[in-house]
């Protein structure tokens, strides 16, 4: 490197001495090395100049943040990442200082990434898993010469206290919305939990002071095996946390936690009042009712299953209606029945409703039920027509016949009388 500079100073003298003199034609030799020379010269100074940058951008250093650590307030998951700016930013006065935080559960693959000029970021955490985080100091660019500068690392962990069996947590918990009206929880106790043992359920959503225990529990041999809530105000599109956890006088029990959200476990009503209309040979027209309920149409995705003789398929609309096309025109037997769900557009996912009762259309079969049917009533009631009529003409004809009788015996036996009368008149 000596060498380099020695060599192009006195490649500039010489350049110098020939511009300050008298014109001399160079020959190619010795213009090459005075091309040579300058372009030492160039790389001279850009050393020099990037030299100098890294010499002033490796004093300027920063702390990390002081006091990183992370508070459980008692919201069930809920927590609070906090820290203190860091020691000496008297030189950064005039800079905005940012901060880089990282944090995850313990077994999750990826870390959640916030830069922020606050000095306190909550969110919510699996508290069945241990929580860690990590933070660092962020210096912009227009305080240090160009190019951003970063501290070290601050950590913190939190884990919630293992206490009790694994095996005595609660089983299979299911929480379902029931047509966005009402929350039902429940849950089976756990396989190593004794007899004595019994559990209770704690909620809380941002909105609550603090968290709540269950006031309606569902028991089964007096034991609390689900929680039916109450009306839950403003509590649609927030974290919805919740804490079982247990009491016995023999074992400790480790409490479950869970979180989701109130719109994701929707379960609608089912469609109603069906209707099927043979628009023509070929088309049928499927309509039902929207779910009675608070559940907006637009939030509505349903699914129809639709049977055409021993052929079945299943298809989805967000309408109250569809057109199907029939495969055959000699189809003897149409059916559908429709569920209800919570489409994409109001929630992340949902419970499918139950199935609607089935409405089905028959087409030859009503015919030959008709007949069936029509023929011996026609034909039974033409039989019991000309028996009254027979009736009747016989009832007439027998009151004819008596009331001539009934003459011709009236007729006879006043004219005895009166011959007998004239007989004993003349003797």
């Amino acid at each position: 490197m000596p060498f380099k500079i020695l060599h192009c100073s006195s490649a500039v003298t010489s350049f110098e001495q020939n511009i300050s003199g008298n014109f001399k034609v160079l020959n190619l030799r010795e213009m090459a090395f005075i091309h040579l020379d300058i372009r030492c010269l160039y790389m001279l100074l850009i050393c020099t100049a990037f030299g100098s940058t890294l010499s002033s951008n490796a004093e300027i250093k920063v702390n990390p943040p002081q006091d990183f650590e992370i508070v459980d307030p008692g919201y069930l998951g809920y927590l609070y990442l906090q820290w203190q700016p860091p020691v000496s930013l008297d030189n950064f006065n005039k800079c905005t200082v940012e901060y880089e935080l990282k944090y995850r559960n313990v077994d999750s693959e990826s870390w959640r990434t916030i830069i922020t000029k606050n000095l306190l970021y909550k969110d919510g955490f699996d508290l069945n898993k241990g929580v860690e985080a990590k933070i660092h100091t962020l210096l912009p660019r227009q305080c240090t010469n160009g190019s951003e500068v970063q501290s070290s690392w601050s950590e913190a962990t939190y884990w919630i206290s293992s206490q009790g069996n694994l095996d005595t947590k609660i089983q299979d918990m299911d929480c379902v919305y029931y047509n966005w009206q009402y929350l039902l929880c429940s849950w089976k106790p756990g396989m190593g939990a004794h007899l004595d043992s019994n559990y209770s359920l704690y909620y809380w959503y941002e909105g609550l002071d603090h968290a709540l225990e269950c006031i309606d529990y569902i028991q089964a041999k007096g034991k609390n095996i689900g929680c039916s809530f109450p009306y839950l105000e403003s509590s649609d599109y927030k974290d919805f946390y919740i804490c079982v956890n247990g009491s016995s006088e023999s074992q400790l029990i480790r409490p479950s936690y869970f979180i989701f959200q109130l719109q994701n476990i929707v379960k609608p009503l089912p469609p109603d009042y069906l209707s099927l209309t043979m628009k023509n040979s070929e088309e049928v027209n499927l309509k039902w009712s929207i779910p009675r309920g608070p559940i907006p149409a637009k939030c509505l995705i349903y699914e129809i299953e639709f049977t055409e003789d021993d052929t079945a398929w299943v298809t989805t609309t967000i309408e109250n209606e569809i057109y199907v096309t029939r495969t055959s025109n000699e189809s003897l037997q149409l059916c559908f029945l429709v569920r209800s769900k919570m489409n994409i557009y109001c929630a992340d996912d949902g419970i499918w409703s139950e199935w609607s009762d089935e409405l089905c259309w028959k087409g030859d079969i009503w015919k030959e039920i008709l007949l069936f049917f029509l023929v011996p009533f026609v034909l039974f009631s033409l039989f019991v027509l000309v028996v009254t009529c027979l009736l009747l003409y016989k009832q007439r004809n027998l009151l004819k016949m008596g009331f001539e009788d009934d003459k011709e015996f009236k007729t006879p036996k006043n004219g005895c009388m009166a011959l007998e009368l004239c007989r004993s008149h003349d003797s």
